[in-house]
């Protein structure tokens, strides 16, 4: 069912990619691949850290991001103490980095987070933090690179500026799909997943749910 794919209960709509555990829809994995070979020849190794993510995925990121047993950072990247807020303060700090399951744009197999493993220093870890791709940081060259060509391929940065979620120069979206999906996907196909799952927050996220896809969705 598109239902299913659009909230990531199911995988039969994605292919995998020459890097192993990663999936695209083929579409989008066809011309991810024409861009990464545009990036070798300009001198990039452009690779994805992270592809499809499924609806369990994000709920063990979400649940442990509310209960403090994963860490939780502010606008400015710094480390929040989950268990001091109140139960909707915490929602929407998280939603500042981490989509609401169900909502993440990993789940349609249309997005990816990339990164340059060779820019990258020796030792040096990759955070998919903004400074990391801003003036200064190791991947800067190729986010030049990227916001020069990467229209040709179909791409685009869907948080290219930080608004109720902070900027992501790492997230891909292939737009001649994700743009659809982003439009079919709503409130009301969103809450009875969400009320049959074992999400933390759950009264207080489906009270809120309107609210939190006007400002954290349909950005």
């Amino acid at each position: 069912m598109i239902s299913d794919c659009l909230l990531g209960l199911n995988e039969s709509h994605l292919v995998p990619l020459a890097e192993p555990g990663h999936r695209l829809q083929p579409q989008a994995r066809d011309a991810f691949v024409a861009m990464q070979a545009a990036a070798a020849g300009a001198g990039f190794t452009l690779a994805p850290a992270s592809s499809f993510r499924g609806f369990a995925r994000q709920l063990a990121i979400w649940n442990g991001k509310f209960d403090g047993s994963r860490p939780l950072l502010d606008e400015d990247s710094r480390p929040l103490n989950a268990l001091a807020l109140s139960e909707p303060e915490r929602i929407h700090a998280i939603l500042r980095w981490s989509a609401l399951p169900g909502t993440s744009r990993h789940h349609w197999g249309t997005d990816l987070d990339i990164y340059d493993p060779t820019l990258l220093p020796a030792g040096g870890k990759l955070q998919l933090e903004p400074w990391e791709y801003e003036p200064n940081g190791y991947f800067y060259p190729l986010s030049q690179w990227l916001n020069a060509n990467m229209h040709r391929f179909g791409f685009y940065l869907p948080y290219a500026v930080a608004g109720s979620i902070g900027a992501e120069p790492w997230h891909l979206s292939y737009q001649p799909l994700s743009q659809r999906y982003q439009q079919q996907l709503t409130p009301a196909l969103l809450a009875p997943a969400l009320a049959a799952q074992p999400i933390k927050g759950k009264p207080h996220i489906l009270n809120m749910l309107d609210e939190l896809f006007a400002r954290y969705i349909y950005q």
